[in-house]
């Protein structure tokens, strides 16, 4: 059976390994800054440096988002459950199973998927404060609240 710890671990190792991708983009463009010499074509060297200050730019929004989501994985409870649907909740429906977390896509093991998702998402502001036996309608279906672990 999955435990909710799996899943918390699952949404960690997502942020974390995206924030060492960004990590490692952003100091290869610090390469490519640095490296780049003048060359006798001055305007192309100039619009090329500044393509790679966007760049950096973009990565630094990246950056400061991977560790806005790594912040509130950090106050995600690990076990227990809820009564009530809120953050850190995985929550059974009679369409599939979602853990309310960070956006950190689908989760399979043992022939069972959870998707990870964020509060933010259309589906978890519906989910948020129902209680087993709740229905929500999203894309014009009825969904069931079944369990919350």
């Amino acid at each position: 059976m999955i435990e909710k710890e799996e899943l918390h671990k699952f949404c960690l190792t997502f942020v974390t390994e995206r924030i060492s991708r960004i990590y490692k983009n952003i100091e290869d463009i610090q390469t490519s800054l640095s490296s780049e010499t003048k060359s006798s074509a001055g305007d192309k060297h100039e619009t090329g440096r500044a393509m790679l200050q966007l760049e950096r730019e973009k990565l630094g929004q990246q950056l400061a988002e991977a560790e806005k989501m790594k912040q509130t994985l950090s106050k995600v409870p690990k076990e227990g459950s809820n009564k009530i649907v809120g953050l850190g909740s995985w929550v059974i429906t009679s369409k599939a199973e979602y853990f309310l977390a960070i956006s950190a896509g689908e989760f399979k093991a043992m022939g069972k998927s959870v998707y990870c998702i964020s509060a933010a998402t259309p589906i978890a502001k519906l989910l948020f404060a129902k209680e087993v036996g709740d229905t929500v309608s999203f894309n014009s279906q009825e969904i069931q609240v079944v369990e919350i672990r």
